[in-house]
């Protein structure tokens, strides 16, 4: 399979992703949006995973190459080929598929624990109750059709899979050690105490302790994606 990733910022890159596709024998191709607005064929690729960012879905004023990651985007569902966002990612599946994404009330920044909703073939694998990284300030409402998978007590949208081609996460299961402190690098000015959102030295502290398993978690929700 040949899985193509879409990056927004150089400090959110695929992470345990990679370490899954070359794994399993996959090939990769990146667009990197901080060096070149240019996207492939979708003849070229069998899954697309659109990455985080620090942007709105609804700030094409700010960042008018939007427009076309969204048609590209759009381009790719419609060609029938599996497409999972994260973070980001699914926000940006979420306005395509006729959802509303917007700023929340909260942040969630840090490692906290995410539900299940309901079963799932997508969810079966994975407990009840696991605990991730998170660190997003948006949301959005469920779009029409789909499925939600996850909740957390501080944001009641956090991932969801529409028919058996799409799917989103509100959460970054693909985090490991230098991502992660990549990410808290560039974005530290975040870190500002809330009900949600934790300290920098909580959020590294963290990194032995769940990493790891949520990689693990990952492993289980993409093979069970590719399934689907």
């Amino acid at each position: 399979m040949k899985v193509h990733f879409v990056e927004h910022v150089l400090f959110e890159y695929p992470g345990y992703l990679v370490d899954w596709a070359a794994a399993q024998g996959h090939s990769t191709s990146y667009t990197k949006l901080y060096e070149a607005i240019q996207f492939p064929s979708t003849t070229a690729f069998d899954m697309l995973v659109i990455l985080g960012g620090p942007m709105g879905v609804y700030e094409e004023d700010v960042f008018p190459w939007l427009k076309q990651e969204k048609a590209f985007i759009k381009e790719t569902i419609d060609a029938g080929k599996k497409v999972l966002g994260i973070c980001l990612g699914s926000q940006l599946i979420a306005e395509l598929l006729g959802a509303k994404v917007y700023p929340h009330h909260l942040k969630e920044i840090g490692w906290w624990p995410i539900q299940k909703v309901q079963e799932h073939a997508l969810t079966l694998e994975l407990p009840y109750e696991l605990t991730v990284f998170h660190w997003h300030g948006d949301t959005f409402d469920l779009p029409e059709g789909a499925v939600q998978l996850f909740r957390s007590a501080g944001c009641e949208q956090q991932g969801f899979v529409y028919g058996t081609q799409v799917a989103g996460v509100q959460f970054h299961m693909e985090v490991k050690e230098d991502l992660l402190l990549g990410m808290t690098e560039h974005e530290r000015d975040e870190l500002v105490p809330e009900q949600y959102v934790q300290s920098e030295k909580k959020i590294h502290d963290g990194i032995s302790k769940y990493a790891s398993q949520q990689n693990s978690y990952l492993h289980r929700f993409i093979e069970a994606f590719t399934r689907l």
